[in-house]
């Protein structure tokens, strides 16, 4: 479909796997970090394959950017999920982004050089500050919260923006038009400059 790159979301199991799954529960199971990874695993999704591991969904796309959002991680799966994205052939590829800035800055603790973002859902009254103290350079931010001021005062920061979720090809033309970095959203042929 023409996109540059993933994004995705992962738990941690209590017996310490990182799984791939947008909510942090599961029907009639519970909280994935209550479960081990094959509790988690035995789940079917949609399509009949089970809940992949971060390493998996890796796997699977090689060849694109990857930007894995942690809804939640105890500070002793840190080291997990560093593991995993240093086993990947291409780990640069990889980014870490949070909506828990306390998280992304321990994890630029961690790992100095390490793609980061800091995921925001209203509008900063210092974005370069949040960036600098989480220690991520991409601020991920609610497209409708998005201006040309707020692109502009981060870019002069060496940082970029990135406008989520755009599903709409006027607004994902408009935010280009704002000199955004890059749009995550669910329908990537919407997003492409040009189709």
């Amino acid at each position: 479909m023409g996109a540059d790159g993933i994004e995705l979301d992962v738990h941690g199991t209590r017996d310490g796997a990182i799984v791939v799954h947008h909510d942090p529960d599961l029907p009639g199971l519970g909280r994935i970090g209550d479960l081990t990874e094959r509790e988690v695993r035995s789940v079917q999704l949609a399509n009949g394959e089970p809940i992949p591991t971060l390493a998996q969904a890796l796997a699977s796309a090689p060849s694109l950017l990857m930007w894995i959002e942690v809804k939640a991680l105890p500070e002793a799966l840190d080291a997990v999920l560093l593991g995993t994205i240093d086993a990947d052939p291409a780990a640069d590829r990889c980014g870490v982004h949070s909506f828990d800035h306390r998280l992304v800055r321990r994890l630029a603790r961690a790992r100095p050089g390490l793609r980061l973002g800091a995921l925001t859902a209203s509008y900063l009254l210092d974005p370069v500050a949040t960036l600098k103290e989480t220690g991520a350079r991409a601020l991920w931010q609610e497209w409708q919260q998005v201006d040309r001021e707020l692109v502009e005062v981060v870019h002069q920061a060496g940082g970029e923006v990135i406008a989520w979720t755009v599903n709409d090809r006027d607004r994902a033309m408009e935010l280009t038009e704002l000199g955004v970095d890059a749009l995550c959203g669910n329908y990537p042929e919407r997003l492409r400059a040009g189709s």
